[in-house]
C-alpha cells in the first residue's frame, strides 16, 4: 500500500464525504430514509467512495445531539475509533479525525492519530477544531474557551514536538504542562500526518494559515467563495506558507432537474426537524463563526438541508458544472453530503465522477 496521503497527490480536484458518523449526516429532516449512521451502513458507504476514488472521508465531532423530533446528530461515532475502523476496510482513500481541542489532550491525541495513521499506511489525516457549542462542553463539566485558538496554536506546536523530538518533552505552558512525555510510534507521515481546520472568523483562519495545510470554509455562492479564497491565501502568505482551501456540499443529484428540486424540497421543507433546525442555527449565530450572518436570515433551507452549507441540486451534468465552476474559483477540493450515502453515491459516482473526468478536474 502506498503511504501518499491522497490529500497530498497533485493535479484533482478532490472530493470526499463529509459527516457520515453522525445520524442524519449532514441533514435536519424527518424523512425516513435518512440517513442513521449505523456501522453496517457507514462501512458501505466508505467503501463505495474508496472503490470510486474518492480522496477522504471527514467526519465530525459531536457530542450532544441537537434535538427535535429526530434528536439529531446524538447518535454519533467518536472519529478516532471511527477512523481506525474504516482504516482497517479500505485502501486508498484518506480519513481524518475530528478532535476538539479543549477536550482532548495532545498527548492522547498523538498516540491515537500515530495508530491510525499505521493502520492506513500512511492515510491519517487531522481536522483540529476548537468547539461552538457550550451545551457539550458542559457535559465534561467545562465551558467554552476565551481564546480558543491560542490553546488550539499550543495543541499543534506539542504535537508537532511529540512526533520530531528524540528526547523526551518537559512543557510548560499557558495550557498545558507536560512532564518527561513521550509518544511511540510516531505517525507513518513525516513530520506529521496532514491537518485541517474550518475556522470563518479571522482568529480562525490565522491559526489555520500557520498549522494547518488545508482550511475548510462555507459559502453563500460560488462568486464570494472566491474572496474567502484571497482572503485566506493571504493570511497563510502573512505565515510564510501555502494552504489548500476546500468546501463542503450537500447533493441531491437526480436523472432530471425537476426530480432533484421536489425531493430537496420534500425533505429540508416539507419533512424539516423544525425543533432541531432552530437549536444549531440558534446556537450557531451566537457562539459559532462559521457563516456570513446574513446566511441565518436568508438560507434557513440550507441548514435544514446540509446544516448551511452549499447545495448542489440537479442533474449529474448540473452539478458536475458546479464543481467545475468551484474548482475554477480556487478551490481544491469539497466535501460532499448526501440524505442517505449508501444509497446516492453509487449514481453519483456511476454520473458526475466521469464528466469531472472529462473536464480534466480529476483522473480515474
Amino acid at each position: 500500500m502506498s503511504s501518499i496521503n491522497p490529500m497530498l497527490k497533485p493535479g484533482t480536484f478532490k472530493l470526499g464525504t463529509f459527516s457520515t458518523n453522525a445520524d442524519g449526516g449532514s441533514a435536519l429532516s424527518k424523512v425516513p430514509e435518512r440517513w442513521t449512521a449505523a456501522w453496517d451502513d457507514v462501512l458501505e458507504a466508505a467503501q463505495i467512495a474508496d472503490r470510486a476514488g474518492f480522496d477522504f472521508i471527514l467526519p465530525i465531532a459531536r457530542w450532544k445531539g441537537f434535538g427535535g423530533e429526530t434528536k439529531a446528530r446524538e447518535h454519533s461515532f467518536e472519529t478516532f475509533t471511527f477512523a481506525a475502523g474504516l482504516a482497517a476496510a479500505t485502501e486508498r482513500i484518506a480519513l481524518f479525525m475530528t478532535v476538539h481541542v479543549p477536550l482532548v489532550h495532545p498527548l492522547y491525541a498523538a498516540k491515537a492519530l500515530a495508530t491510525v495513521d499505521h493502520i492506513s499506511h500512511g492515510r491519517a489525516g487531522l481536522n483540529i477544531v476548537c468547539g461552538w457549542n457550550p451545551d457539550e462542553f458542559a457535559m465534561f463539566g467545562g465551558k467554552l474557551v476565551e481564546r480558543p485558538y491560542d490553546q488550539a496554536a499550543e495543541w499543534a506546536d506539542l504535537l508537532f514536538r511529540l512526533y520530531n523530538s528524540d528526547a523526551p518533552i518537559n512543557f510548560e505552558g499557558q495550557y498545558y504542562q507536560l512532564k518527561n512525555a513521550v509518544t511511540s510510534p510516531t505517525s507513518v507521515q513525516r513530520p506529521r500526518p496532514v491537518t485541517m481546520n474550518a475556522a470563518f472568523g479571522p482568529p480562525g483562519r490565522d491559526f489555520a494559515a500557520r498549522h494547518c495545510d488545508f482550511l475548510f470554509t462555507t459559502f453563500t455562492d460560488i462568486e464570494a467563495g472566491k474572496a474567502q479564497i484571497a482572503d485566506i491565501e493571504q493570511r497563510a502568505a502573512t505565515a510564510g506558507r501555502d494552504i489548500g482551501v476546500y468546501t463542503v456540499a450537500h447533493v441531491v443529484c437526480r436523472e432530471t432537474e425537476q426530480e432533484a428540486r421536489d425531493y430537496y424540497r420534500h425533505y429540508s421543507v416539507d419533512q424539516e426537524d423544525t425543533g432541531a433546525v432552530d437549536y444549531m442555527m440558534r446556537q450557531k449565530q451566537a457562539f459559532s463563526r462559521s457563516h456570513d450572518e446574513s446566511a441565518y436570515r436568508l438560507y434557513r433551507q440550507r441548514f435544514a438541508a446540509g446544516t448551511g452549507t452549499y447545495p448542489l441540486v440537479g442533474t449529474p451534468e448540473q452539478i458536475a458544472a458546479e464543481l467545475v465552476s468551484m474548482h475554477k474559483a480556487g478551490f481544491e477540493g469539497c466535501a460532499l453530503t448526501f440524505v442517505n450515502y449508501s444509497k446516492e453515491l453509487p449514481f453519483f459516482c456511476e454520473r458526475v465522477l466521469p464528466l469531472l473526468e472529462q473536464a480534466g478536474i480529476r483522473s480515474s
